[in-house]
């Protein structure tokens, strides 16, 4: 069988196809390897676009948290996609993160970006939201350090991937920052302002990730339980894209931290359309270990008993601690993880692909991936 056909596509023509219409693209972070074909045969079975995506900090040029490389990681997930037989999907490069802004750190995360390129990647996440002049008097002067960064890496990824199209996110607010006043939320001003600067630059993103209210991974309340998120700023959120599309602009949001948030609540409320990527990392992670408690008691026990060990802090209750620093064991279990019974895999896969069936549902996908195609 040819594998070609079922090759990732470029996020550009992913998101150019489905830019007017009202939906949220899962984009679904693949930490543990094998729980990606569950959703790849929920989206062939629905028809439904889909983005597969890594993080910086999950999957380098080493290793990352989650034990193996971005080649292997590529190769991986074009093996499943060849397998299932889907052909709508993208390969995003979620969060390359600038955390310093020094010479020596832009230097090694084009390092990275050349890799996933070669890797096959087609969609590319710039985050130097990490880069904010607190000390700036203007909103362009408190931004100036996440826009140099932008451009040089957006520019960057332009050279690598030559005449090949690709899509673009950028980031303006750092996702979860919190204040004396709550959640930080990025402004109608800094939104329009970030994407005009990067315009100016030639650099022309399709989705904007901003802080409005949500955070990455598993919430908890004040005394350590898990709890919903429904704490995204639905106005502010609407008020930026319609601030963006009046000034010409059609970029989109692309919403990070739906983890916690309740599947009615995406459904209901989320403004799809406005938002047009939606992140879902950890949710499958939690599928993983709810299933491992039980089918795998000594490996789960193993892995808890390392992270409360590694990570436990008084006054943090052991499920926070286990919910919030998962990720970190991924690298040195993964083989164990990886290696599971039969039996096992089987009921990760069915959990996963009816949650990935609900998601299709939340985020209004089904039978949209035939709109992606008319473009390829």
């Amino acid at each position: 069988m040819s594998t070609t056909r079922y090759e990732p596509i470029s996020g550009s023509t992913m998101f150019k196809a489905l830019v007017d219409k009202p939906l949220i693209i899962p984009a679904c972070n693949i930490r543990i390897p094998f729980t990606a074909h569950a959703i790849f045969k929920a989206a062939k079975d629905t028809n439904s676009p889909l983005i597969i995506e890594i993080a910086k900090a999950e999957c380098n040029l080493s290793d990352g948290y989650i034990g193996i490389n971005i080649d292997e990681f590529a190769s991986r997930m074009k093996q499943i996609a060849a397998e299932v037989e889907f052909d709508a999907w993208s390969l995003h490069a979620d969060h390359i993160s600038v955390k310093t802004g020094t010479r020596e750190e832009i230097e090694n995360i084009k390092k990275l970006i050349k890799a996933q390129v070669e890797s096959g990647f087609t969609s590319f996440a710039v985050d130097a939201s990490h880069l904010f002049n607190f000390e700036g008097e203007t909103v362009y002067d408190r931004l100036k350090p996440n826009i140099d960064a932008t451009i040089e890496l957006s520019h960057y990824i332009d050279e690598q991937m030559g005449d090949r199209s690709y899509g673009l996110e950028v980031e303006v607010g750092e996702i979860g920052v919190k204040d004396s006043d709550g959640m930080v939320i990025t402004t109608i001003e800094e939104a329009t302002l970030f994407i005009k600067s990067l315009n100016n630059s030639s650099v022309y993103p399709h989705v904007l990730a901003i802080a409005n209210g949500s955070t990455h991974g598993n919430v908890y309340d004040e005394n350590g339980v898990q709890t919903n998120q429904v704490s995204i700023d639905i106005d502010q959120t609407k008020a930026i894209v319609k601030a963006l599309k009046d000034m010409g602009s059609d970029v989109k949001i692309a919403q990070h931290g739906i983890t916690g948030t309740p599947l009615e609540f995406i459904k209901s409320v989320f403004p799809h359309g406005d938002i047009l990527k939606g992140n879902i990392a950890t949710y499958w992670q939690n599928i993983v270990f709810d299933v491992l408690k039980l089918f795998e008691p000594e490996l789960y026990r193993d892995i808890f008993t390392w992270i409360i060990e590694t990570y436990g802090k008084d006054g943090v209750s052991d499920e926070e601690t286990f919910g919030k620093y998962t990720i970190r064991e991924l690298s040195l279990f993964h083989e164990r993880i990886g290696s599971v019974r039969p039996e096992t895999l089987e009921a990760i896969d069915a959990r996963i692909y009816a949650d990935s069936l609900l998601f299709v549902e939340a985020m209004k996908t089904r039978g949209m991936a035939s709109h992606v195609r008319r473009m390829l």
